[in-house]
């Protein structure tokens, strides 16, 4: 897989099978596009590209409505080699390309910019300004400039189909990452910075790491099953997402105990799957309910993981420890 970023295809991109859309998760239903885009390129041996858009359209549209995203360009970059995917094209969102029209878009990008010989896309696809292209669009221009159109039927879920909104809703509403999980593929995960906190979580004898500079969403506030990869090892995490009220806080956090695992993990930065959540966050009337709480929520963990092997399967010091 190579990532380009910017307006310049270069080589590498040029006169392959495309497929353009913002592949926020790289859910289910881009599984699909990608892999049927890899196998027609395969079969007309020419690349396969993928043309997303950095910054996503709406934060220079609408910045006040934009969701939230998902996934940083460098992970798209890596679940989409994994498919097969060779080039991702991170373009370059301006006010100015936001302003062509379908046909502008279409002969500007499509066809001089990445000299298409093909194109997959779904049938809610939609291009040029105000959004007025659609597939029917696509295919007549397509039509016209002898490029080759597969129009892929959407993956669904549970009777719905799956999206990146879905996803988004999912995790916001409730922190169903369970629900996440089976609409991506894979357990949904965040990245962050290991800063230095309060330092309270190892005084009640559940010591944490507080992460920072997330730049995707954060699912709703609460304690979570989790794994983290540490050395390359994954490892079983207690998750908690929200502020501290017990201790009269009120900045929301991601703090991890690594519930197998003691060293130093300071300005490291980690990756952190949510499994299944456990509970919402309330406030304690006194320290020594929180610490039973705790305790009870690192016991929910265990038993979760002892349920479910597979999900941290490999997990370095996976057996089980008392807490303290």
């Amino acid at each position: 897989m190579q990532l380009v970023r910017g307006n310049d295809a270069g080589a590498v991109g040029r006169g392959g099978f495309v497929s353009i859309g913002n592949f926020d998760g790289v859910h289910n239903g881009h599984k699909l596009l990608a892999q049927k885009l890899v196998d027609a390129a395969v079969a007309a041996r020419v690349p396969s590209v993928v043309m997303t858009f950095d910054p996503h359209p709406i934060q220079l549209l609408r910045p006040d409505s934009a969701p939230p995203l998902l996934s940083s360009i460098e992970d798209r970059a890596n679940w989409l080699g994994e498919l097969g995917v060779d080039v991702l094209m991170a373009f370059s969102t301006t006010i100015e390309m936001l302003a062509l029209e379908a046909a502008e878009f279409f002969d500007q990008v499509v066809v001089g910019e990445l000299a298409a010989k093909g194109m997959v896309e779904g049938p809610g696809f939609f291009f040029g300004k105000d959004r007025k292209g659609n597939v029917d669009v696509l295919a007549s221009l397509c039509q016209d400039a002898g490029i080759e159109l597969d129009v892929v039927e959407p993956a669904r879920w549970d009777g719905d189909l799956v999206s990146s909104s879905r996803i988004r809703s999912s995790l916001s509403d409730g922190g169903d990452v369970a629900s996440a999980a089976s609409l991506l593929g894979r357990p949904y995960s965040v990245r962050g910075l290991v800063v230095a906190g309060e330092g309270r979580g190892r005084e009640l004898g559940v010591p944490t790491a507080n992460l920072a500079s997330i730049s995707t969403l954060i699912p709703a506030d609460g304690v979570y099953v989790g794994s983290v990869v540490v050395d390359g090892r994954p490892q079983p995490a207690a998750i908690h997402v929200g502020s501290n009220p017990t201790f009269g806080e009120t900045e929301r956090k991601v703090e991890v105990h690594l519930l197998a695992f003691d060293g130093d993990l300071y300005g490291r930065e980690l990756v952190v799957e949510f499994l299944d959540r456990v509970r919402g966050t309330r406030t304690f009337e006194s320290v020594e309910q929180l610490q039973e709480q705790l305790s009870s929520d690192i016991e929910a963990v265990w038993r979760y993981l002892e349920t479910h092997p597979a999900a941290t399967s490999g997990t370095g010091g996976g057996a089980r420890e008392e807490v303290s």
